[in-house]
């Protein structure tokens, strides 16, 4: 064999391993930073604001929205209907124009004008009947028909509202002296002049219903004749 050939031994011999790579320092440096960084976790948003906070910010503003909705819906709701508003109207027109006959009408008392007065009573009472109150508007038309003449109509209407309006001093005191001086019941003119004295000591008192209640001058003369039963 020639001189410049390997010897066998040696090309039995295994092969060094190879060479491990030489890292990339780049590589290295990015992973290296990557895991010093703080974890992010999922309860992060794009504005940094934790999930919780920004939720509650959501919530919020829904229930301010609800509530505006809720006022909105309340303001425009009406629970009384076109027609009860016309009705309601209507009843407050018919109110009125009863209280102005009714003052109109003691108005007139008032001056001593009894026929005109007897004439506003008597409008009142004719078209507000449904009126409770239209009860002291008969009050006023008995005085009146008790003035001009219309004496025994004018009882049977003091009569009548003794019972609406039992309680009421002045109605008592009236019908009083009348049953004393036109018919002549001295008991039962008793018993109506202590129901009104009780209620109001002023009805024995002549000066305060001529002068405070207006009363006509023959119905002042007539409880002038009962009070000192001449």
């Amino acid at each position: 064999m020639g001189a410049c050939k390997a010897p066998i031994s040696n090309l039995l011999l295994p092969s060094p391993p190879p060479s491990p790579p030489t890292p990339n320092q780049n590589a290295t440096t990015r992973r290296l930073l990557l895991f010093s960084l703080p974890l992010l976790t999922t309860a992060t948003t794009t504005n940094n604001l934790p999930l919780s906070t920004t939720g509650a910010k959501i919530a919020s503003a829904n229930s301010r929205i609800q509530l505006n909705s809720c006022w909105a819906l309340a303001e425009s709701y009406d629970p009384v209907s076109q027609a009860e508003k016309e009705a309601s109207t209507a009843i407050s027109r018919r109110v009125s124009e009863a209280v102005e006959l009714l003052e109109k009408g003691r108005e007139l008392q008032a001056r001593g004008d009894f026929n005109e007065a007897l004439l506003y009573f008597t409008l009142m009472v004719e078209n507000y009947k449904d009126f409770a109150f239209s009860d002291y508007g008969r009050v006023g038309r008995a005085l009146s028909l008790y003035e001009v003449g219309n004496r025994e109509e004018a009882i049977a209407e003091m009569e009548d509202v003794s019972i609406s309006l039992k309680g009421y001093p002045e109605i008592h005191a009236a019908l009083a002296a009348a049953l004393y001086a036109d018919k002549h019941a001295l008991l039962l003119a008793e018993n109506q002049f202590t129901i009104a004295t009780m209620l109001d000591p002023h009805y024995t008192d002549l000066s305060y219903v001529k002068e405070t209640k207006h009363w006509p001058p023959s119905l002042v003369s007539s409880l002038q004749q009962f009070i000192t039963l001449s």
